[in-house]
């Protein structure tokens, strides 16, 4: 086995336990985690845990110790160590002994406030066990935010309760601009989150507690697409910060998208679940905006619409500010429902490169591997090495697309966006460049196996398919496997390729598709092994 420390606070520690799991680890296995100089830390204790997930964190640590993990078969053989320790701390705030009740019913917002804006440095704010009603909290740079086990933050849902972020604040000289809100990739107004940062630097948030958004259909997600007072919160958002981990938390029942940084970068977020009703708009996973070096490991996500999607805004914030995702990695994760599993757009203006997703599991999701883009993107919409490997899929309707007509928004269904026909290529014009798909297998689809539509007058450069497995249910429904119009529905297509410059196809096997294997019309070169 090689063990990883994937993160370390004063008070926890994340794991990586590679036996070759995929999210699930080959066994169960024990986890002993022992201060190294017990004398010289008589009130650091001992830990004792069990765990089937690759990615494993350990609580209830003492800061600037040192640690000894020894991680055990179930035949009781040592299956690895590992040493390490834990981080400094300075002190410790606990938002009770500033006033907070934490019953359910009070409002606890100001004092849990208090509690940030009064920690220094390398210090902690400790949210105890309780259920602490809230609106907003606004993060402050060099601090650690614990939610320990049995805490649950629980998020007003009057909207007048919450501050209102615009879109853009123009400068005084009127020559720049500050933006602070935002909606599906444009500035425009929105609550502030149930945690916020704006520019903070070197923030943890941890523990094993809850945060709970209290959103239903009878508040935030009545009447969705209509603006009132302004767009709806998320559940933590995160702009123009710098260093930022999250780790541990469960988050649930999010008003929108669950975790948005945006315009950040040098993020982790490791270890969390993120969990909202299959029937709940808008309420993606953890959808990176404009930024770079993003680390997501280990994280459960059972949701309503797409549980990752990664963006660089829709036109407008693209343009303006040039600015894309870049370097984001996935790894050991498990999406259940939803939209898509893992989404490339369909805001992206500025692009999305070097991204890699590997290891991880998907299951009853509409689509596994999803990337989307349409006409008007503009010319610094560029997806390139995308990278796609070691994945398990069940009862994914399609497993693999690209779509260069995704009709989002009104405007998606116009003449120029959903043409067939060659258009010039200009200012608006998109493009996709390098896809790899390797070392996937598929089980139970539905709809279609593989499903790729590039740009007639921009073809998708290069699509590399390596060592993948599909096979159809039974019983497969019916559906469409790309939201573009004329597609229409289907069931148990094997691949459609159109407008496709070169498509690597090396052991791919489809078991169970009707009709003809390989679809392809625009296809400039095909190579199969």
């Amino acid at each position: 086995m090689d063990i990883r420390l994937v993160m370390r606070t004063a008070r926890s520690a994340t794991f990586e336990l590679d036996d070759g799991g995929i999210y699930k680890t080959a066994q169960q296995y024990r986890l002993l985690l022992e201060p190294k100089r017990q004398e010289e830390r008589p009130e650091a204790e001992a830990v004792d845990a069990k765990t089937d997930t690759v990615i494993t964190s350990l609580y209830g640590l003492k800061p600037d110790t040192e640690y000894q993990l020894s991680v055990q078969a179930p035949d009781g053989t040592c299956a690895g160590t590992y040493e390490f320790c834990t981080e400094e701390e300075f002190v410790t705030i606990n938002v009770r002994e500033l006033g907070a009740a934490g019953d359910g019913s009070s409002d606890d917002t100001g004092f849990i406030q208090a509690a940030v804006m009064a920690c220094p440095p390398k210090s902690r704010v400790l949210i105890p066990k309780g259920i602490y009603k809230v609106t907003s909290i606004f993060l402050k740079s060099g601090i650690y935010l614990e939610l320990a086990k049995g805490a649950k933050l629980v998020a007003e849902t009057e909207r007048n309760r919450f501050a209102k972020y615009p879109g853009m604040i123009e400068s005084y000289d009127e020559t720049a601009e500050y933006n602070l809100g935002t909606w599906e990739g444009n500035p425009l107004p929105m609550y502030a989150g149930i945690l916020t940062g704006i520019g903070v630097t070197d923030v943890t948030i941890y523990g094993e507690g809850i945060v709970d958004g209290c959103a239903n259909h009878q508040n935030w997600w009545h009447n969705e697409k209509v603006m009132v007072g302004a767009f709806r919160p998320r559940m933590l958002f995160l702009n123009r910060c710098e260093r930022i981990r999250v780790q541990g938390l469960t988050m649930r029942n999010s008003p929108a998208w669950v975790i948005h940084p945006y315009f950040s970068n040098d993020l982790l977020f490791a270890n969390l679940k993120v969990q909202n009703p299959q029937q709940s708009p808008n309420t993606d996973g953890l959808d990176p905006e404009s930024c770079k070096n993003v680390e997501i490991v280990g994280l459960h996500f059972s949701l309503g619409d797409d549980c990752i999607a990664v963006k660089s805004g829709k036109i407008y914030m693209g343009r303006k500010y040039k600015t894309p995702s870049e370097h984001v990695h996935v790894y050991q994760c498990l999406m259940e429902n939803g939209h898509g599993a893992v989404t490339v757009g369909s805001e992206i203006g500025a692009g999305v490169r070097n991204m890699v997703v590997e290891k991880c599991q998907f299951s009853h999701t509409d689509r596994g591997l999803r990337i989307k883009s349409r006409r008007g993107r503009g010319k610094d919409s560029v997806l390139d090495e995308i990278i796609f490997r070691d994945i398990e899929m069940d009862h994914v309707m399609t497993p693999f697309t690209a779509n260069a007509f995704y009709f989002c928004d009104p405007d998606g269904h116009s003449a120029y966006v959903q043409s067939k026909e060659p258009h010039p290529v200009d200012e608006s014009t998109p493009s996709m460049k390098h896809f790899v798909f390797e070392n996937i297998h598929a089980t139970n689809c539905h709809v279609a196996a593989i499903y790729f539509e590039g740009l007639p007058e921009q073809k998708i450069e290069k699509i590399e398919m390596r060592n993948c497995s599909i096979s159809f249910a039974e019983d497969a429904r019916a559906g469409e496997p790309i939201m573009a119009e004329g597609v229409g529905r289907c069931t148990k297509k094997g691949i459609h390729a159109s407008n496709v410059k070169q498509l690597v196809l090396e052991n791919v096997d489809i078991q169970g598709h009707t009709g003809e294997e390989l679809e392809l019309s625009g296809v400039e070169e095909l190579e199969r092994v």
